[in-house]
């Protein structure tokens, strides 16, 4: 049963509130993660807990328990010059910004004159996502995967 500290692996696919599909496992083989620590967004780990192998899911996830509402503090108007050694500009390209944070992925959402408007919200932030699977493997973690925080994909077969 779907537990903490318990390593699991998931079938999924994930829509957005207009039932366009933005991420699914399938090609890929399942997702690994470790139950109740922070690798997988809280609200699908929330629906997942108690389900057992072979289990199939559905789950409604409000942005706030996904990643969270659209912040626009993070989209940003920044001079053409600070992106120095790129000869052309494009919407949907994706840089690292460096920040009193630390780094930060962003999204160009606009290019202007002599402005490039960036957004570091994650893509999915401010929606609402439908997630559906089934549970394919629960496994003790290792005491390895417990110190690390995360499953160790090439180790999975214990």
């Amino acid at each position: 049963m779907i537990a903490q500290d318990k390593a699991v692996a998931i079938q999924y696919s994930v829509k957005d509130e207009t039932g366009t599909q933005v991420d699914s496992s399938e090609g890929r083989g399942p997702l690994w993660y470790l139950h109740g620590h922070r690798n997988i967004i809280p609200g699908l780990e929330n629906a997942l807990q108690g389900l057992k192998e072979g289990d199939t899911f559905s789950a409604e996830i409000a942005p706030a328990d996904a990643y969270g509402d659209h912040n626009e503090a993070l989209v940003q108007r920044v001079p053409k010059a600070a992106f120095q050694g790129v000869d052309k500009i494009d919407i949907g390209m994706v840089f690292n910004a460096q920040t009193d944070g630390g780094p930060v992925q962003v999204e160009v959402t606009a290019v202007e004159d002599d402005v490039v408007v960036v957004d570091g919200n994650h893509p999915l932030a401010g929606k609402a996502l439908s997630f559906s699977g089934s549970i394919e493997t629960v496994r003790d973690a290792t005491e390895e995967e417990l110190a690390h925080g995360h499953v160790h994909e090439g180790d999975n077969a214990h």
